[in-house]
């Protein structure tokens, strides 16, 4: 029975690896998405200046706190997201404990 429990736990175990490296790869998507959304959002602003300043004029300030919030928010989520993919890696690396829930629960006794 031992040999069954060992293998239904080494099975766990690389299931809970595939996961991890699956929920890694979303991360990393939307890290990419939001970094995406931050340079749209900073080319608008950048548009805007540059109208504004063609046309002799500074941008009106509500225009510049709507389109400079959308930077900040695309800033802040994508230090999230790094956030987030640093401490899946950081989960990964070998003799790093996991966080609590999740230890493999102890084999029964034999």
């Amino acid at each position: 029975m031992s040999l069954i429990n060992r293998l239904k736990d080494e099975l766990n175990r690389a299931g809970k690896v595939a996961q991890d490296a699956i929920d890694e790869g979303k991360l990393r998507l939307e890290l990419h998405r939001t970094k995406q959304a931050l340079d749209k959002a900073a080319q608008k602003l950048g548009y805007a200046v540059y109208r504004a300043r063609k046309g002799g004029a500074d941008v009106p300030a509500d225009e510049y706190a709507r389109i400079s919030a959308e930077v900040s928010n695309a800033e802040a989520e994508v230090e999230r997201y790094e956030t987030l993919i640093r401490e899946a890696g950081d989960r990964r690396k070998p003799g790093s404990t996991p966080p609590p829930g999740d230890t493999p629960p102890a084999s029964p006794p034999e």
